[in-house]
């Protein structure tokens, strides 16, 4: 029988890439760490790990028992979680979200989430999609609001197995412009043609995808201030720092703003919600998510389509549609 603690170890070691690092982080001597994955291979029959001058190089058969231990120990953190929470005086929700994401969608579908389930606990935790997926994955949050860009989503099950997405709605990203720009009256623009302007940007993601549509444009791209708040960063835009790139649900209503639709192929958000899967999911967490849904359908609803010649009014800006879809935001005047 293969012993949970020396899958811990083994764990430790791979994280960590040597076995003195693995054992000061276990707070265990290093001979103690070496006596275990000695003790480790001789129940399995094979080697698991090779030492050499440049640190540990795991075996075949050690990569597949790391994988398992992963699995192993977020199960256990899960069922500890679930035992918890029986013994609470009442249900528990955790939910764990991004900011934009809690702040757009999070409200509606908690008044319906609230009326339907007053009996239940929440807890909310903000969090980017990095660190709520595992929060997911051990049991310490119920579900996850989470989102990705390009690529796949941040939950697979060849990657990140017990766990599901449930896709809930595209966000594109827009161009924002301070209202006086020589591009504002544009219908869409390509960030190419932005190549001359300094950027502000608003999320570490967007940064990347800015990083390689420029470098794939053949132009570099000029940061003027770089932050994690979507709003700070357009009221940086308004007040004439430079220009920035920002999802439709994160747009603010601003007189001094212009936002621009992206040229295709038009970048976007892919927001979704992260459960455990099977068993592991839980009735309140199922019931959000469905309430999440209803919000996020709402929500893509009042960003589709309109009749060209309709104004539309979101977030507090008029959207000028062109082509069959929201072309240039205005603010009300």
């Amino acid at each position: 029988m293969i012993d949970v603690q020396r899958l811990r170890i083994l764990r430790a070691v791979a994280e960590h890439g040597s076995f003195n690092r693995a054992a000061a982080a276990l707070l265990l001597t290093p001979s103690a760490v070496s006596q275990h994955i000695a003790a480790l291979e001789r129940s399995l029959g094979h080697p698991v790990a090779v030492r050499s001058s440049r640190g540990v190089t795991l075996t075949e058969p050690g990569r597949l028992l790391v994988e398992a231990a992963e699995t192993i120990s977020a199960e256990l953190d899960q069922v500890r979680h679930a035992i918890d929470r029986l013994t609470a005086p009442r249900p528990r929700l955790t939910v764990a979200t991004f900011t934009s994401g809690g702040r757009h969608l999070l409200p509606g579908a908690l008044d319906r989430f609230v009326a339907a389930y007053p009996e239940v606990e929440l807890t909310l935790l903000e969090s980017e999609p990095e660190a709520a997926v595992p929060m997911v994955r051990s049991g310490a949050a119920d579900l996850a609001l989470a989102y990705h860009l390009d690529g796949p989503p941040p939950v697979r099950p060849d990657r990140r197995p017990g766990l599901d997405w449930i896709p809930l709605m595209d966000d594109p990203l827009w161009l924002v412009l301070p209202s006086g720009h020589r591009l504002a009256d544009r219908a869409s623009l390509g960030p190419a043609e932005l190549a001359s302007d300094r950027w502000v940007l608003g999320c570490l993601k967007t940064e990347a995808f800015l990083r390689r549509y420029a470098e794939l444009a053949g132009f570099e791209l000029r940061v003027a201030a770089s932050t994690t708040d979507y709003f700070f960063a357009q009221t940086l835009v308004g007040a004439g720092v430079g220009v920035s790139l920002v999802p439709h649900v994160s747009l603010a209503p601003s007189p001094g703003l212009v936002a621009v639709r992206v040229e295709p192929p038009r970048p976007a958000r892919r927001i979704g919600v992260v459960l455990p899967r099977g068993r592991h999911s839980r009735p309140y967490a199922r019931a959000l998510t469905d309430a999440l849904t209803a919000t996020a359908t709402a929500t893509a609803t009042a960003t589709a389509t309109v009749p060209e010649t309709t104004p539309a009014t979101e977030h507090g800006v008029r959207l000028v549609t062109r082509y069959g879809e929201p072309g240039v935001t205005r603010p009300v005047s």
